[in-house]
């Protein structure tokens, strides 16, 4: 049977990171969702806020654009 959860049953295993590297820089939720939606990302305060609990699956389109809001690698964002 195919798990496509995290080990802890998260939806995905950037979210920690997300979190942290959003406060490294001193933004909201919602700061974080507009930079994004910036750089073409369709999404609001709300999804950021289930990203970093873990109850949002994150493509690999939304991966690269966190990245690079971040000034990070993929490698980065999904380290433990």
């Amino acid at each position: 049977m195919f798990i496509n959860k995290a080990a802890d049953g998260a939806n995905n295993i950037c979210g920690r990171n997300v979190s942290i590297f959003r406060k490294e820089l001193g933004l909201s939720q919602r700061e974080l969702a507009d930079r994004l939606q910036v750089n073409g990302l369709d999404v609001d305060k709300n999804a950021i806020q289930r990203i970093e609990a873990g109850k949002r699956f994150v493509t690999d389109i939304e991966l690269s654009l966190l990245a690079a809001v971040f000034s990070k690698s993929a490698d980065e964002m999904l380290a433990d």
